[in-house]
This record gives C-alpha cells, sequence and structure tokens, in this order.
C-alpha cells in the first residue's frame, strides 16, 4: 500500500505540474485526452476497480467525453496483433511447462550444482540472460526456477535467507524480468514494444534485428549489475554460510526416464516457431501466424496440452487492459494530444544543447513518467506516442528515441510493483527493504545509462 501511496503522490504532483503548464495551447477534445489519461492512471494505481471492469470503464470515456465517434473507434486498440501474439505466447509457454520442460532447465542447473554453488552464481545470471530464447514468460520461468533455487538452497545447507538464496533470487525476479527484452518474442512487454514501432512506421523489425540491437547493451548493463548485488548482498548478509567448507551433498535429479514423444513434438515445433521467425520477413509471413499454428498443433487430440480450460484460464483481465491501454495510446496520437504534450515538455530542452544532452534530457523524461504507471505494457503504450514525437521536433532518429522509451520502461525496476516477477521475489520475505530498493535503484539506473549510451553511439 506504501507503494500505491507514493506513485499516487507523484500523480498528484504530475497533475498539478500539467495544470501550471500552458493548457490554452491544447484544444478542449485534447484537454479531455489529458484528464482521461490522469484518470487512467488512477485507476491503474489505486485500483478502486476490478482489472477488467476500469478498462471498460476507460472504453466508455472515451465515448461519453466524444474523444471517439463509435465503439468501434473506442475498441481499436484490441484490434492490435500484439494482444493475440501475447495470448498464443501465453498459452505455447502453458504447454512447454506441461510438458515438463522444467526437468531439462532442472537436469542442467543440478549438473552444474555439483562443482559447488559458486558455480550456480556465476553461471545462474548468463543461463537465465539466454533462457527467454527458450521459455518466453518471465512468470513462467520465475516459477520453474524458485522450486529448483529452494531445493539446492536446502541441500548446501544454507540458511533461508542466506546470500546464495538473495542472490539467485534476484536472478530469477528482477534480472529475469529484464532479460525478456533481449527478444521481441520473450513476453508481452516486448511484443508491444515491437508492435508500437511498426504502428508508428518506425521500422518492421526482424527477430534477429531486435535481438542485435537490444542483447548487447542489455547484458553488459545486466552483468554490472549483477557484480554489483553479488558484493551488496555480501556486505548486508552473513557470510559464515558462504565461507564455510562445501560439506553438502548434490542433489540428484530422480526423474531419470526419457522424455516421451510428445516432449519433443513440443520443443521441436518450437524451436522450428523460432527458425521461421529469424528466417522469414513479416510481411510475408506475419509474425503472428507461427503461434496461432502451433496452439493448434498443441491443441490436436493425440496432443491435448491445450483445451477450452487452458484458454477460459487465460488472464482476460491483462487482456482488456491492454486493449484498452492501446486504444489510449492511439487516441492519444491521433488527435494530437501526444505531440502537443511534447511540444510542452520540449520547453525544458535547451534548444542550443548538443543532442546527447538532448537525449540525456529526454531519458529521464521517460525514466519519470514511468513512475506514472505500474505495468510496463501500459506505461509503454502511452509514453510511446509522447516521446517519439521528439524525434521530429529535435531531430533525433526514431529509432533510436524507440528503442530508448523500450530499454528505459522496461529496466525501470525501482518498486517491487514495477515488475511481476520483481514482486513475486520480494514477497518471499527474503529480501530486506532497503536492499530491495538498493538493487532496483541501481539496476534502474544501469540501464537509464546503457540505454543513453546505445542511442548515442550503437542504435
Amino acid at each position: 500500500m506504501k507503494w500505491k501511496l507514493s506513485i499516487l503522490i507523484m500523480v498528484i504532483a504530475f497533475a498539478i505540474a500539467a495544470k501550471e503548464t500552458m493548457l490554452a495551447d491544447f484544444s478542449t477534445e485534447q484537454q479531455l485526452t489529458l484528464a482521461l489519461l490522469a484518470f487512467a492512471v488512477y485507476l491503474w494505481i489505486r485500483a478502486p476497480l476490478p482489472t477488467g471492469a476500469a478498462s471498460i470503464l476507460l472504453l466508455a470515456c472515451m465515448i461519453l467525453l466524444g474523444l471517439v465517434d463509435g465503439i468501434e473507434e473506442a475498441v481499436v486498440g484490441f484490434l492490435s496483433p500484439a494482444l493475440y501474439f501475447i495470448i498464443m505466447l501465453s498459452f505455447i509457454s502453458h504447454a512447454l511447462v506441461k510438458v515438463r520442460i522444467d526437468r531439462i532447465i532442472a537436469r542442467f542447473l543440478i549438473k552444474i550444482s555439483k562443482g559447488g554453488p559458486r558455480l550456480i552464481v556465476y553461471g545462474l545470471p548468463i543461463f537465465m540472460l539466454l533462457l527467454p530464447i527458450l521459455l518466453p514468460s518471465a512468470v513462467a520461468r520465475f516459477k520453474v526456477l524458485l522450486p529448483i533455487i529452494t531445493r539446492l538452497n536446502n541441500y548446501y545447507g544454507f540458511e533461508e535467507k542466506s546470500l546464495f538464496r538473495k542472490f539467485c533470487l534476484y536472478v530469477i525476479g528482477m534480472l529475469n524480468q529484464n532479460s525478456t527484452m533481449i527478444i521481441f518474442t520473450g513476453g508481452g512487454f516486448p511484443i508491444l514494444a515491437s508492435q508500437l514501432l511498426s504502428d508508428y512506421h518506425i521500422a518492421e523489425i526482424g527477430w534477429m534485428d531486435w535481438f542485435m540491437r537490444i542483447a548487447p547493451p542489455l547484458w553488459i548493463g545486466m552483468l554490472l549489475v549483477s557484480i554489483f548485488v553479488w558484493q551488496l548482498l555480501k556486505i548486508t548478509s552473513p557470510e559464515a554460510d558462504w565461507k564455510k567448507p562445501e560439506q553438502f551433498v548434490p542433489p540428484t535429479e530422480h526423474s531419470s526416464a526419457s522424455m516421451p514423444p510428445v516432449f519433443w513434438v513440443v520443443v521441436g515445433s518450437f524451436l522450428l516457431m523460432i527458425t521461421i521467425w529469424i528466417a522469414t520477413d513479416q510481411e510475408q509471413v506475419p509474425l503472428v501466424l507461427p503461434p496461432m499454428l502451433l496452439v493448434v498443433l498443441y491443441a490436436l487430440p493425440k496432443i491435448g496440452l491445450i483445451d477450452n480450460v487452458v484458454i477460459r484460464n487465460y488472464d482476460w483481465e491483462n487482456f482488456l487492459l491492454l486493449g484498452s491501454s492501446f486504444s489510449l495510446g492511439m487516441l492519444l496520437e491521433e488527435n494530437g494530444t501526444a505531440k502537443q504534450l511534447a511540444n510542452e515538455l520540449l520547453g525544458i530542452v535547451p534548444q542550443d544543447a548538443s543532442i546527447a544532452i538532448k537525449v540525456i534530457i529526454i531519458a529521464l523524461v521517460i525514466f519519470l513518467l514511468r513512475f506514472l504507471f505500474v505495468v510496463p505494457s501500459s506505461a509503454v503504450i502511452v509514453i510511446f506516442p509522447i516521446v517519439i514525437s521528439y524525434a521530429e521536433l529535435i531531430g533525433i532518429a526514431p529509432i533510436g528515441l524507440a528503442f530508448l522509451v523500450v530499454m528505459i520502461v522496461g529496466g525501470v525496476m525501482v518498486l517491487p510493483i514495477h515488475s511481476p516477477t520483481a514482486f513475486y521475489a520480494y514477497d518471499t520475505g527474503v529480501f530486506k527493504e532497503k536492499e530491495q530498493y538498493a538493487i532496483g535503484i541501481f539496476s534502474s539506473f544501469t540501464v537509464l545509462v546503457m540505454a543513453i549510451l546505445a542511442a548515442l553511439y550503437y542504435w
């Protein structure tokens, strides 16, 4: 509750600051759109209504305020392919977990665990930076790895809040969420971001193009953060359990039976889908088509991994949230509110400043705007059109500015509620509150710096 209250205070401060700007420069329609945006942020942060009901209310407000001509324009956000891509990948992740892909992950970690806990500490961050390629859902990765980490912690004879367990929870919590961005098929947030690049006619980014742009700066930043976190936890956590002689019995994987044929069908078809994404042009083979076919394959009676129960259990509240957020983001762009807001914010950017100074200031604006949102997906949908308007106004390449938004919005994790997996890790009670904030601030700042450097010299 303290987190929600602090963010609400920031929203109120933002609204007061906005009132001090020259709202007269905004048309009546744009002022109403800004009011609806402020109301949406309030609903997302305070959650006075269930998520689904709040999303429907936003759509109704668009109609009641006369911001759209009819229901068709209000629900236009639900026509985005990104929403259905997220649904398909969610079903596919369910199938991967159901065929026990966690066995493969467990066998790998248990095998290297025989080299001692240090090998896990060194290898787990690198493993996590690659795992999104095989298992797209960050939450699924967390749920698969949490029992394995707990099991290893017990086998090594460490305490419940040991240095080993804390560091591993950081990896499967915060680093896990950041690593999602290395590929645009790695989860809901990068999927939405890649769709925005296409919708705003910035670029049609392929699987490998995205990987080559995001992975190098993100990996460098995350490895630096991992080193910092390890050193921080060594200071804040008792080291007795780490320095004692390693007299432990390595865990064993009791399930030595070979994988059933359905496992190889699922994993093989999944890898084939990734290959198609890498090798084909999106304009010839729509990105969402391979996962759609894969879902149908997994639903065949002889495989039976996806049924009506799985579909009914999907997080449809999140679907409504994302769809309404998309509609609001499109409204900001179409009626000129985003561009006008960018014009107002442009006043803080010195016109005679160098490109580097402009990028730094814009990055800080993105960072501050990100705090108005709990969910990164909603944040990127609303912030993206506002920030992209800067490209036209101050002459910065849109592609660099777009990835600047993606990395900063996806990398901010100061508060546990900024990321589902970070919240799950914090909710275990293993981290102290000061540790959580210290890690979150340093991690977010590092991503911010890496994004600025990449925008200036790499993208």
